[in-house]
């Protein structure tokens, strides 16, 4: 009887991983056809619609895309680095910003912190697009709008990720703190050289989890930033598809890269993070 569990539980993990991976293996397969490829087997509906052909492995395997999207028109690649550099110092952000609020709830008891983290909580819950409106008036106030100050300013203060990293310090014995206190360590140094780096699980998977955030924004820069030539590659995706279906496969690939890279680096750090910060 467990052994036809097994057999079951293994088939159906196969199966969601050919859904889950399926997206992927067809962009990157896509990625490799030349342009009169894709116009043989998608020239009926350039969108993808009800009568798009599905063409998984490449008649002649062709490099015309990556030529295109890194030299012939290098604008694709100029969005590619303004989407890692905003998400990088979104995440750097949020580290600091996470870690000192997180240790604020967590270890240092104060009036009406438990009404703060209740609406902190609140707030996780709310998406981005609830308080975009009232972020582009105070943005306009400042006159930041039109400025990547816009769109890091916001993004910073991750409410997901003080909640994170108030749970992972949670879990660390106030005894140790104590000690360090009584060896005269102040509050900062037992942040960073001890707590910090006892958490390592709950801050990879803020790194993650914000870095995901991060990457895939859309309404957030187009809204705030007014310059095309600031946008993130995350914006020119769905364009590019319609106008260059063969450009279109090979940015995606692009934009698939730092995401997986970041994910395989602290994959380990994900799971022990959620374990260890008691969230289900």
């Amino acid at each position: 009887m467990r052994k036809k569990s097994n057999v079951l539980s293994a088939i159906f993990l196969t199966l969601c991983s050919i859904i889950v991976l399926a997206p992927m293996v067809y962009t990157v397969s896509n990625s490799f056809m030349n342009t009169e490829e894709i116009l043989k087997y998608y020239a009926n509906d350039s969108t993808f619609g009800k009568y798009s052909a599905f063409h998984l492995i490449p008649d002649h395997v062709s490099f015309e895309a990556y030529f295109q999207m890194l030299l012939s028109r290098p604008d694709y690649l100029v969005k590619f680095w303004n989407s890692l550099w905003l998400t990088v110092t979104i995440v750097c952000g949020q580290i600091v910003i996470s870690s000192l609020a997180g240790y604020s709830f967590s270890k240092l008891k104060f009036r009406g912190s438990n009404i703060l983290f209740y609406l902190v909580i609140v707030m996780m819950m709310m998406p981005y697009q609830v308080t975009l409106v009232s972020n582009f008036i105070v943005l306009e106030k400042f006159r930041l709008v039109g400025k990547y100050a816009a769109v890091i300013l916001p993004m910073i203060f991750y409410s997901f990720g003080v909640f994170l990293m108030k749970q992972s310090f949670d879990a660390i014995p106030n005894e140790v703190l104590d000690a360090a206190a009584i060896d005269g360590a102040s509050e900062i140094q037992i942040l960073f050289s001890i707590v910090l780096p006892m958490s390592k699980p709950g801050l990879g998977s803020l790194i993650i989890l914000g870095f995901l955030d991060a990457w895939n924004m859309v309404e957030m820069p187009l809204v705030l930033l007014g310059d095309r030539s600031q946008y993130p590659l995350s914006i020119f995706l769905a364009q590019i598809a319609t106008d260059n279906m063969s450009l279109g496969f090979s940015c995606s690939v692009l934009a698939l890269i730092p995401p997986l890279l970041v994910f395989l680096y602290f994959e380990d750090e994900l799971v022990e993070g959620i374990r260890f910060s008691n969230l289900k």
